[in-house]
């Protein structure tokens, strides 16, 4: 929940910063990347088939790490995927590893309350970032 958080916030604030992407979201039904408001207002604007994309990428990373009984998978140990090992990240560092991951943890908790707090405001003032 902490990483998805994580990228739920991001992905809130960072259209208002960056601006959004050139092109079209949806190039047969005419919808535009900026046609679409952040936030809450956003959910309606998005196709169907989007959102089915949408299921079918979380589909495919829920089904694509072995989480059988007795695998580290299963206890919900996914790794550090996409970090090579280096002097950022030593996987055989017990004490780094320790470190990071609670600052993960602590971030992500951080991160959920973020992301309420941004959907409170959005609903209330019909505003995604102020």
């Amino acid at each position: 929940h902490g990483r998805v958080a994580m990228l739920a916030a991001m992905g809130y604030m960072t259209p208002e910063i960056t601006g959004k992407w050139p092109g079209y979201l949806s190039p047969s039904m005419g919808i535009k990347f900026e046609d679409v408001p952040n936030g809450l207002a956003a959910i309606s604007k998005v196709p169907a088939a989007g959102w089915g994309q949408i299921i079918a990428w979380m589909a495919y990373c829920e089904i694509s790490v072995n989480q059988k009984p007795g695998t580290p998978g299963a206890k919900g140990e996914l790794g550090w995927q996409g970090i090579p090992p280096g002097p950022s990240y030593n996987p055989n560092d017990k004490e780094s590893k320790s470190k990071k991951l609670k600052s993960e943890l602590a971030n992500g908790r951080l991160a959920m309350m973020a992301i309420i707090g941004m959907f409170f405001q959005d609903a209330i003032n019909r505003m995604a970032v102020p």
